[in-house]
């Protein structure tokens, strides 16, 4: 296990624009493969948005609907990413390269005026580097697509969080 500190749970946050659809499906998705393996207690999984502009709202119903299907539970709340989680999370994944470049500016904006890791951007990595199956470098945006979109960025996000989890626990 790939943790900082002997029994220090591996934390995770995963972050898209608002929140409400890949990233907590990121954060769903990696739970369930977690959950299954019995790793529960070694993992803090959570999701974040770049912006707040739906904070305090759960994840987009078709979203919901579609990884239910797949026997995912999304119970997320959205919430924007923060300066802590510079501290907080061994590891912040982006959805797509706007979502890392804004975080990673957030970073900079944050840094002076707080204390934070110096290698805390390091952290930051796109989802889609994990992906095994699937050729595509970001994870694309749902929210103005079809059905169809949904189960897209679910077969993405399985096969990258599978990745995940077997890079972390190796």
């Amino acid at each position: 296990m790939a943790s900082t500190a002997a029994n220090k749970p591996f934390s995770i946050v995963f972050v898209c624009l608002g929140n409400i659809c890949r990233s907590p499906a990121a954060e769903g998705v990696f739970t369930h493969l977690v959950k299954q393996r019995n790793l529960d207690s070694q993992f803090i999984i959570d999701s974040a948005g770049t912006i707040n502009y739906h904070e305090g709202n759960q994840a987009d119903p078709r979203m919901i609907a579609a990884a239910k299907k797949r026997g995912i539970d999304i119970t997320s709340i959205s919430r924007p990413i923060r300066a802590s989680d510079f501290r907080d999370f061994d590891l912040i994944l982006a959805m797509d390269r706007r979502n890392k470049e804004d975080i990673l500016a957030a970073f900079e904006r944050w840094k002076k005026r707080e204390s934070l890791p110096a290698d805390a951007a390091k952290k930051v990595q796109l989802m889609c580097s994990y992906c095994k199956r699937h050729s595509e470098s970001e994870v694309p945006d749902p929210y103005y697509g079809g059905q169809q979109g949904f189960e897209k960025v679910l077969d993405i996000l399985e096969d990258a969080c599978e990745s995940l989890l077997e890079n972390i626990v190796a």
